[in-house]
Formats: structure tokens, C-alpha cells, sequence
């Protein structure tokens, strides 16, 4: 690799936004501070006042905070994986996108499990799961997994962005002490290399097992009950193959965002978002394959507790919600992406709000239709979200975007060290 000087002359665009902090930022920053910092307050309102505050009730226990749970799970199973496949496969133009898949997925994952312990009664003693672990709960399952997955992907982020942060300590004086700390004395021999090279392979390889093992758990979380339309062998690859296509759609949207704000139109060009739509376009075809198969085997089996359910979504008072899943999973999004014409950043991006949408519907099409049909001869329940419901669904996807902005602030969102390695590689051919 050439000097530090010279490839920070070259890639200035990409340190770019590393200087930029007008007011557009400061706006932005402020704005979504304020909307997560609100959910704090409702946190402390429900906290002190109790779970009774929240929509929740009897027979709908699990609701809003278990749909974002698996939400943003789902959001999170995308990144690293896809950039995992993409690396060990030697995908050409994978550099530029590589780096925001994998930030997506670390605070996807931070932001999940935080519903979790707005969902406890008690947060304060989330640690006792830890303390009285009971490995007969598929609770604790996902507790396992997630938390391995998180470290997994946290060093998978960070080991690749080594190089980078040695860049930076020598660019920007005022924030060397933080760079020098990170970079861990990187100077960029060919033994520091070659670490890194094995250190990467291993990762790439290690993180795709557990990537699978987070979603499919999560979905024995509600597969391992005998809940009607829950108690299913097919959750399991249903929920990765739902998690993998919101991944995308969020990689998709972050990335068509990223180019524009901070003009990277030379860095993400057209193919990356035309390829992406193809992988987008793929997950399409799973999704409506098994949602058919979910709710045709549902249908055909005739089971009375599971037809209540069904004929709930599908026809009854959650029907709109159901027709409206449909419509943003695959209505919408197929034709954009079926068409290469269509398939623009604008069409993709288009096609990723879409699937974003319809994939947060039928998570919560999931879990609420089923608890709200309970087997046994009771009332049958309603649920409503409360305005603290909504704060704290507002305020973590704030956060989440928040914490996405300051990432770009300190470390560059596309990297560079691969970027020039792979320009000398085209060097060489040429």
C-alpha cells in the first residue's frame, strides 16, 4: 500500500464526511437526540407506573416491544452475513458496501435486545438471567446466541477497520490519542498483513453459522410452543429467510442514503445497488414461497384453533394489516425488481422501504393474531399500543439512526485500505 498522505489525497471523498459537522448535521443530530432521549422519559414513566401502562394485557402479553425484538434481529442478520459470503466469494464490487452492512448489523443488534428489558417488568434485574440460566428455555437460547453474534460481528467490524484507523491517526492530530488506541500499532508490514488476512478468513467463516443459529432460535422462541400458526417446523428457515430480506432492504436504503448525503456517487455506483436488487429480488421469491407454504399447510390441515387465527388475518378484523404485508412484501417490491430497468437506486431504494414496512407487518402479524385467540373457552383479547409503546419504538429507531451518523463522523463508512487494494489489483491487470 502507498503512503498514508497519498491515499487519503486519493480517497478524500470518503474521509469527507469526517470533517463535514454544518448545521444539516448539528439539525439532524438534535432532532433524533430528542426523539431518543423522549423514550428514556417513557421508559421511567412505565418503569415507575408498571407494565399496565403499556397495551398490553391478558391474553396479548407479548406485543410491540417482541415485534421490534425481532425486527431489528432481522435487520441485523443481513450485514454481516452477506458481507461474510461476499468476501469469501471474492465478489468484485463488494468493497464499497461491505463496511455499512457490517455497521448496520452491530447496531441493529445493540438496538433489539434492548427490548427485551423494556419488555421485563423489572429491567433492573435483567442480570438474573445470566445468574438462575435454565437451558431448557429457548429464552435463553437466544440470549446465547445473540449475545455470541454480537461479539462476533463487533470484531469482525472492528479487526477490518484496523488499517483504516491507523489512516486516520496519522490524518486527524487533534483525535490521534482515540485512533492511536484502536489501531493497535498497525503499520501495515506484511506480517500485520498476513495476521490480518487469517483473522478476517476466520471470521468470515465463523460468522455465517451463527448468523443462521440468532434467527432460527428466535423462532423457536414462538416455534417450540403449541401456539396455533406458531407451533410450525418451518418458522425456523421462514424467520432467516424473512430476516435475510429485511437485512438487504435496510442495506439497500442505508447505502442509497450514505451516496447521496455525503456524495459518494463514484464509490456506490449503479451495479451495487442493480446486484443488491437481485439479491432483493431472490429473498422476494423465498418470502412468498413461504408465507404460500405457511399458510396453505395452515388452511389445509383444518386445525379449529389454527383456522381461528388464520381466518383472523386473513379475513377477519387484522385482514387489512394482512392484505397490506402482502402488498409491501411482494406487490410492490417484485415488479421494481423483476424489471432491470426498474431496478435503478431509486427503484431499489423504492422496493426497500416497501419491504421494510411489510416485513415490521408481518412480524407483528405473527404474534399478535395468535395471542389474541386464545384455545382456552376466554374472552377473546384486543390489543392497542399506548403512546409509551410508541416513544419507545420511536426513540430506539432514532437511536439507531443516530448511532449510524456518529459512525461516519469518526470512521469512514466505506473502506478504504480494500478500496486501494483492489485499485492496485486493477493497477497490476492493466
Amino acid at each position: 500500500m502507498r503512503d498514508s498522505e497519498a491515499i487519503a489525497q486519493k480517497y478524500h471523498q470518503i474521509l469527507s464526511p469526517l470533517r463535514q459537522m454544518g448545521w444539516p448535521f448539528l439539525i439532524a443530530v438534535g432532532l433524533l437526540s430528542i426523539i431518543f432521549f423522549w423514550s428514556f422519559f417513557a421508559f421511567g414513566w412505565q418503569y415507575y407506573w408498571g407494565l399496565g401502562e403499556t397495551g398490553m394485557g391478558h391474553p396479548v402479553s407479548w406485543a410491540f416491544y417482541l415485534v421490534n425484538f425481532v425486527f431489528f434481529i432481522g435487520i441485523s442478520h443481513a450485514g454481516t452475513l452477506i458481507s461474510a459470503i461476499l468476501r469469501i466469494t471474492h465478489a468484485g464490487w463488494r468493497t464499497p458496501i461491505t463496511r455499512a452492512a457490517e455497521v448496520v448489523t452491530v447496531f441493529a443488534l445493540a438496538a433489539g435486545p434492548a427490548n427485551i428489558l423494556f419488555d421485563l417488568g423489572r429491567s433492573i434485574k435483567f442480570h438474573w438471567v445470566a445468574i438462575h440460566a435454565q437451558f431448557k428455555s429457548p429464552l435463553l437460547w437466544d440470549f446465547t446466541c445473540i449475545m455470541t453474534y454480537f461479539v462476533t460481528c463487533v470484531l469482525f467490524l472492528y479487526v477490518l477497520m484496523i488499517p483504516d484507523i491507523a489512516l486516520l491517526r496519522e490524518r486527524f492530530p487533534r483525535r490521534r490519542w482515540f485512533y492511536q488506541l484502536l489501531s493497535l500499532g498497525w503499520t501495515g508490514t506484511e506480517k500485520q498483513e498476513r495476521i490480518l488476512g487469517k483473522a478476517s478468513a476466520f471470521l468470515c467463516i465463523a460468522v455465517i453459522p451463527v448468523a443462521v443459529s440468532v434467527h432460527t432460535v428466535v423462532s423457536w422462541v414462538f416455534g417450540m410452543q403449541t401456539q396455533p400458526m406458531w407451533h410450525s417446523t418451518i418458522f425456523g428457515p421462514y424467520f432467516v429467510a424473512g430476516a435475510i430480506y429485511s437485512g438487504i432492504a435496510a442495506i439497500i436504503l442505508v447505502a442509497a442514503i450514505l451516496r447521496k448525503v455525503y456524495h459518494l456517487e463514484s464509490y456506490l455506483q449503479p451495479i451495487h445497488f442493480n446486484n443488491l436488487g437481485i439479491l432483493l429480488l431472490t429473498m422476494t421469491l423465498l418470502w412468498f414461497y413461504f408465507t404460500l407454504a405457511e399458510y396453505l399447510t395452515t388452511l389445509y390441515g383444518g386445525g379449529v384453533d389454527e383456522l381461528a387465527v388464520f381466518w383472523a388475518k386473513v379475513t377477519g378484523k387484522y385482514s387489512p394489516l394482512f392484505w397490506l404485508m402482502v402488498l409491501f412484501c411482494f406487490i410492490i417490491p417484485f415488479p421494481i425488481l423483476a424489471v432491470k430497468r426498474a431496478r435503478t437506486i431509486l427503484g431499489t431504494s423504492i422496493a426497500s422501504v416497501s419491504v421494510l414496512i411489510g416485513i415490521w407487518l408481518e412480524r407483528f402479524l405473527i404474534i399478535i393474531p395468535t395471542l389474541s385467540q386464545p384455545r382456552l373457552p376466554y374472552a377473546r383479547g384486543s390489543y392497542m399500543p399506548s403512546w409509551v409503546e410508541w416513544s419507545m419504538m420511536a426513540g430506539l429507531s432514532a437511536g439507531f439512526v443516530l448511532a449510524l451518523i456518529l459512525f461516519t463522523k469518526f470512521f469512514p463508512i466505506i473502506s478504504i485500505w480494500e478500496t486501494e487494494k483492489e485499485d492496485q489489483e486493477k493497477d497490476k491487470v492493466h
